[in-house]
């Protein structure tokens, strides 16, 4: 599957992707704007591991659900809250109408349990329900597949959100892969960053 790179046609190296989440603990830490704030945590996701896509959830002050805070798709051109206005998507539910654990929805598990997900082809994994995505594509023509999920953990060790990236792409070739194990530790540290960047700007 081919679709536009918005990176440039060269993968980072690790020692380049360290440098630069660096360079990101600096800007997220002097961001005083929290809708800027979001943006940036979900834009610079992207750039460190050539995600076409991204998501930021934000959990509810009751802790009963995630919220959309920042929704973008480069090849689609989608760009949603943040300074972008507010998302009407509804939100996702931590638990089920019996009081169970939602832990059919990737997010909602990843908020709960505290664990990241790694999947490299959404249409073909066992465990999670990924309808909504599916029928995303169906409309759109879209094609979702690798998708990297990790939670937001602040100073106090809370779960305050969950990143979720899709389709992570060869810079070179324009093919979607799956997203590596560098990335995967990069995004750990990313979130980290972000969730304490959250937590401050919010007190």
């Amino acid at each position: 599957m081919k679709q536009k790179s918005a990176f440039p046609k060269r993968s980072m190296t690790y020692s380049d992707q360290i440098k630069h989440l660096i360079q990101v603990g600096v800007a997220l830490s002097g961001e005083k704007n929290i809708n800027r704030l979001l943006e940036i945590i979900v834009e610079e996701a992207r750039k460190l591991t050539h995600a076409d896509a991204g998501t930021l959830y934000i959990m509810s002050d009751d802790e009963a659900k995630l919220k959309f805070a920042i929704v973008q798709n480069a090849s689609m051109n989608i760009h949603m809250g943040g300074t972008g206005g507010v998302i009407t998507w509804p939100d996702v539910q931590l638990t089920n109408k019996d009081g169970r654990p939602n832990s059919a929805n990737v997010s909602a598990h990843v908020a709960l349990s505290g664990k990241t997900v790694n999947i490299p082809d959404v249409y073909h994994v066992q465990g999670f329900n990924f309808e909504g995505t599916k029928q995303f594509d169906k409309k759109t023509g879209y094609r979702s597949k690798s998708m990297l999920v990790a939670p937001l953990r602040n100073h106090e060790n809370d779960i305050i959100g969950v990143l979720q990236l899709l389709n992570a792409m060869d810079p070179e070739t324009g093919e979607v892969i799956n997203f590596s194990p560098e990335s995967e530790e990069i995004i750990l540290a990313l979130a980290s960053q972000a969730a304490v960047a959250l937590s401050n700007s919010q007190l």
